[in-house]
């Protein structure tokens, strides 16, 4: 209990040390180049201190629950030996944590509407949602397969540069023939993708499969996974546009 306590006042300490330049940031272009005061101040500060708690919360629930439940899991299909189940659960954590994600949820609505104004879809709620939910389902479709290629990167030891510099030369041939609509939603796909849900449980899995596995070196081995989830949903959107028209 008393380690739970340190490691919550810790952490507590290192949200505010996190947060301190944003407000400071603000606080001197608000005073000295808008030269205005803050609007309600006390409603602002509320919020930054339910901001520090939040945050505080999060990494430690991260720390106590999400890393090393992933960590475990990739221990235990270590052990196993079985590749087929490691690539099957690799592909449903991806889907699974993509399609939860708040930020991707966030933007598919958004990129509904915009496409709902510009008449690339109809203009109905039916619409616009069927189009954000098949929007999502490529993204989380394309972070499965990028977590696939990125679990078979540490089992078989390939390159990571080469992976991630061939998968970017797809994106740039790609674009030209995509609708000019769907190519800057298709690049902040990849971005929205590596957000809270996504990141703690894909990291553990990586450092945890490396750990597990003789003969790789989990700080070389374990990271990369988050490269590949950034990268495919760009690739697999450019075609989900192309395909849509």
């Amino acid at each position: 209990m008393a380690n739970l306590v340190f490691g919550l006042v810790r952490n507590i300490r290192e949200s505010i040390r996190d947060l301190l330049p944003i407000v400071l940031v603000v606080a001197v272009f608000q005073y000295g180049v808008l030269q205005q005061p803050l609007p309600e101040p006390g409603r602002l500060l509320g919020g930054t201190v339910l901001v520090i708690l939040g945050l505080t919360l999060f990494v430690q629930g991260l720390q106590l629950g999400l890393f090393p439940l992933g960590e475990q899991l990739a221990f235990g299909f270590a052990r196993k030996g079985s590749v087929a189940w490691l690539l099957l659960f690799a592909f449903a954590l991806g889907f699974g944590t993509t399609v939860a994600e708040p930020a991707l949820v966030a933007v598919a609505g958004e990129a509904a509407q915009v496409a709902s104004h510009a008449g690339v879809i109809g203009a109905d709620a039916a619409a616009r949602s069927a189009y954000a939910a098949n929007l999502r389902a490529t993204v989380a479709v394309a972070v499965g397969v990028a977590l696939v290629v990125g679990v078979m990167r540490i089992i078989r030891g390939w390159s990571l540069p080469y992976l991630i510099a061939g998968g970017y030369i797809v994106v740039v041939i790609l674009t030209p023939f995509a609708p000019r609509d769907i190519v800057g939603i298709a690049y902040d796909s990849g971005g929205v993708t590596t957000s809270t849900v996504t990141v703690p449980l894909v990291t553990a899995l990586g450092v945890g499969l490396a750990s597990s596995i003789k003969g790789r070196n989990p700080l070389v081995d374990g990271f990369g996974l988050i490269a590949f989830a950034s990268l495919t949903p760009i690739i697999f959107v450019l075609v989900f546009g192309m395909l849509y028209r």
